[in-house]
């Protein structure tokens, strides 16, 4: 954990650093492959729409609160696929509190339901009196299909609204919005190719992975408007500085999906191999599924997103551009010197003009030379009509009017500047 800890601390400071951003192609085109595959499964296999949606027959039995066990569902789920009716070839068999037990299949024919009677009493030992027989139509299906769209739709409005409220950025609003149809689409996939039936339970799933989704992608964005707010003080583009905010918020985002991953897997895992069917299964691998790529995409798909967006700024593209000329200028401060061009004007060889200290001959015809001054220095070779540079001083020294004679001041008392606290004060 030391070592954890040490990598988290310079992944946020700066010294360790992955580059997410510059490499947003290649996430691009693995995220591309996964809805390239799910969009096949999806169209190809189909959903396996639970009864609930599609409509079919429910029987309830009563029985002693000691035989309501999972052995009891278990046994009695093979028994009622062992009928040989088709509809009834997968049966989901669940618990109801500790008094009952529920058999749910397609919808069936009264010879089939006739057949399903006799399993379930034989199985369970029940009497007739203690079964109950309903059907489910496709139309309650329909109308949950329905609300959940509705649901989403006002989700996805709410998204938008409070993510362009917080940030003043509509650019985040589409990345997060990307993000999320992305986690939508590999959730709905893995459901298509793994074969789970698809319950009210799912889509209860599929509803709360976009708010964890929404949340990690919210976090990271804080953090890019952070280190994006001020950018010709931190000498970054915007590019580097959305990156290292991924990269100080990663270990965050991990250490979150892993709390949250390791009991949505152990009721994945009850689901799937202990209890073998029912509605925890189904949301389990929703919630699953859907926490892991929210991960992915908040990380990989939405902040490259964001950078691919803001790229298209002109003001972002002005400040990228200064970032890179003050980085050159700091790696190499004497880039700027200028270098030698055909059209440069032709000076004098410095050389070439030792022993020529008394022939004028050299100067320009259209200037005199200026002469130096007490303590200055001669004009410089190469540069005849340079004045005199005074000494120390880097400076030019003006040309002398006259002799410097004595001051007639000389004598008296010359007046001195006092503070602006001590004026007018005796």
């Amino acid at each position: 954990m030391g070592k954890f800890s040490r990598l988290g601390n310079d992944l946020y400071e700066g010294r360790v650093s992955v580059d997410f951003v510059g490499k947003r192609w290649l996430w691009y085109a693995i995220s591309a492959v996964l809805i390239a595959v799910s969009v096949f499964g999806l169209v190809g296999k189909g959903l396996d729409m639970g009864i609930e949606f599609t409509g079919g027959a429910e029987f309830r039995v009563t029985l002693p609160s000691d035989q309501v066990t999972q052995d009891t569902a278990d046994q009695l789920r093979e028994d009622v696929a062992a009928t040989g009716v088709e509809a009834a070839g997968s049966p989901v068999v669940t618990t109801s509190g500790n008094e009952a037990v529920l058999v749910q299949t397609e919808a069936l024919d009264d010879e089939g339901s006739d057949l399903v009677v006799e399993a379930i009493l034989a199985s369970t030992g029940a009497s007739p009196d203690d079964l109950s027989q309903s059907e489910l139509g496709a139309s309650w299906g329909r109308e949950i299909a329905e609300r959940s769209l509705i649901g989403l739709v006002v989700f996805l409005v709410l998204v938008v609204l409070f993510i362009w409220a917080y940030f003043r950025e509509w650019k985040m609003s589409v990345a997060a919005l990307v993000a999320l149809a992305h986690d939508m689409l590999i959730t709905v996939g893995v459901y298509t190719l793994s074969g789970f039936e698809v319950t009210p339970a799912t889509v209860t799933g599929l509803l709360t992975i976009l708010g964890f989704s929404l949340y990690d992608t919210v976090v990271v964005f804080d953090k890019v408007r952070e280190n994006t707010n001020n950018l010709r003080k931190t000498r970054m583009t915007y590019a580097e500085a959305a990156n290292l905010a991924v990269n100080q918020t990663l270990v965050r985002s991990i250490n979150t999906s892993i709390v949250a991953l390791i009991p949505v897997g152990a009721i994945l895992y009850v689901g799937v191999f202990q209890l073998g069917s029912g509605s925890l299964k189904d949301l389990a691998l929703a919630l699953f599924v859907g926490m892991a790529v929210g991960l992915y995409s908040s990380v990989f798909i939405a902040t490259p997103l964001l950078v691919h967006l803001k790229g298209m700024e002109k003001s972002v593209q002005e400040s990228d551009r200064r970032a890179q000329v003050r980085r050159r200028h700091d790696a190499d401060r004497y880039a700027s010197v200028p270098t030698y061009r055909d059209d440069a004007p032709v000076q004098a060889d410095p050389d070439a003009l030792e022993g020529l200290e008394d022939d004028d001959s050299w100067r320009r015809p259209d200037r005199d030379a200026v002469p130096a001054s007490p303590g200055g220095t001669a004009p410089r070779p190469g540069r005849p009509d340079a004045r005199p540079d005074e000494p120390g001083r880097g400076r030019v020294v003006p040309p002398a009017h006259g002799p410097v004679k004595e001051s007639r001041s000389a004598g008296r008392v010359q007046p001195t500047r006092q503070s602006r606290s001590k004026r007018g004060k005796k």
